[in-house]
């Protein structure tokens, strides 16, 4: 309780300079560093592009899980740059036209969240268990008070009580209501939730599930008839249904959105854990096979570590020095 007084007092503490913030352009940087390592950019620093530097970013990209589809068009896309330019009489580099390839490529998945005139605007979130859905609800809670809107969440994980006590922290650091039960029927609590933010008029709810994967029929059933409940308790919700997918898992993240896009209508994607990854690049492959937006992405713990997807500005973060 005294820290103020040291710090008058002591002559290091006077003399240090503050702590600046770091910038969200330059977290989302190094959170992509090991994805950027993977993908070998020190190869394409030259003004010349041929074909063993091609086979060589051929090689990275794939490591990177971009995928072969999303491979072979940005690859495409960086020869014809480099002859339209005139080679290297051109201006740009091999890596700047690849930044600017990628950019094209991932644009689709650029559409933040739009909160719509509803209320409650019921928000649903699924994915596989560990993918991180109770901390990106958390992040997303802060971000939406950011918005100058209410949240209320719902802990529809009913069975795992490590699920239902992170979720309160959240609530209780948001200072935000989590209504909950022990046991019982997930659906019953999202039936709850969204009645209490009707009273409350709350902007949003934010709906946890339970994880699951998408082999497991019965659960994926499940969450169909959670999706029921809450279009009985608020016609029309949910409004959106995001799957928060772990980055770690690269190409397997297509499979998930596939499984859960035919289970519920998948409306946009939270991808997290970019940052411990060096399979960033699955990005570029949702992109090319099967363009859900990408609403958020995560490159760390913090709170503030979640934000809407840009496409160039992701691109710069992967292939600017």
């Amino acid at each position: 309780m005294f820290d103020w007084l040291k710090a008058k007092t002591d002559p290091a503490s006077a003399q240090a300079a503050p702590e600046l913030p770091v910038s969200w352009r330059e977290r989302l940087k190094a959170g992509l560093a090991k994805t950027r390592q993977a993908v070998g950019l020190t190869r394409l620093l030259a003004k010349k592009l041929d074909q063993a530097s091609l086979d060589t970013l051929e090689g990275a990209l794939l490591g990177a899980d971009a995928g072969v589809p999303a491979t072979a068009q940005l690859l495409d896309a960086l020869r014809e740059r480099w002859k339209q330019q005139g080679g290297e009489a051109g201006p740009a580099t091999p890596r700047a036209l690849l930044r600017d390839a990628l950019a094209d490529l991932l644009r689709p998945l650029e559409a933040p969240l739009a909160i719509g005139a509803h209320r409650p605007y019921v928000i649903m979130l699924a994915g596989v268990n560990g993918a991180g859905k109770t901390t990106s609800i958390g992040k997303l809670a802060k971000y939406l008070q950011e918005q100058r809107l209410s949240v209320l969440l719902a802990a529809g994980d009913t069975f795992r009580a490590a699920a239902r006590e992170q979720l309160q922290v959240w609530g209780e650091r948001n200072n935000v209501t989590v209504i909950s039960q022990e046991g019982g029927d997930p659906a019953a609590v999202m039936f709850d939730a969204v009645q209490a933010a009707r009273s409350r008029g709350i902007d949003v709810v934010l709906a946890d599930t339970a994880g699951r994967l998408p082999t497991q029929l019965h659960l994926m059933e499940e969450l169909r008839k959670i999706k029921r409940v809450i279009a009985k308790a608020e016609p029309g919700a949910p409004h959106e249904v995001l799957l928060v997918l772990d980055g770690n898992t690269g190409q397997n993240a297509l499979s998930q959105l596939q499984a859960f896009d035919a289970a519920l209508g998948v409306t946009g994607i939270v991808l997290t854990k970019l940052d411990g990854t060096a399979k960033g690049g699955v990005v570029a492959a949702i992109a090319k096979s099967q363009p859900v937006p990408l609403r958020f992405i995560g490159v760390g713990e913090g709170v503030d570590d979640l934000r809407p997807f840009v496409a160039r500005e992701f691109a710069a973060a992967l292939l600017d020095e």
